[in-house]
């Protein structure tokens, strides 16, 4: 069961983020080009998302189990360290040269478009490069 509520939730989280234009690189480089012809709909999807968020956080964290697993899956650090910093920085530095994130390059992938099998190839490779540097020696 726990299953296809992920392939269906999946889905449609990939259907709203089409929906909404964050699968579109060109929409998302004019959200974050502030100084030139800015394109301010993205914060109504950012939001949105910000205002669910704070909503059913509260009474989903008071459950004692999540409905579909067994335990809820929270970061155990909550410092900002320099690991944090650099993976904040690469991440935003990639969104906005490339305009995919990992969502909603995954959804993306519906289109065929070459662009995004190439970016997914590079992060896959980055995030392996990341791990295999980032083990203890």
């Amino acid at each position: 069961m726990a299953g296809i509520v992920a392939v269906v939730t999946g889905l449609l989280f990939g259907a709203g983020l089409a929906a909404s234009g964050m699968t579109n690189p060109e929409k998302v480089q004019g959200f974050l080009d502030l100084t030139g012809v800015w394109d301010p709909s993205l914060m109504f999807v950012m939001g949105g998302a910000v205002v669910v968020t704070l909503i059913s956080f509260r009474f989903i964290l008071k459950l004692s189990r999540p409905v579909f697993s067994e335990q809820f899956h929270m970061p155990s650090s909550t410092s900002i360290d320099t690991r944090l910093i650099i993976g904040a920085a690469l991440f935003g530095t990639g969104w906005g040269l490339v305009g995919y994130c990992p969502g909603p390059a995954l959804a993306a992938i519906a289109y065929l478009n070459s662009d995004v099998m190439i970016f997914l190839v590079a992060m896959f490779v980055g995030a392996f490069l990341g791990q295999e540097l980032l083990k203890p020696r």
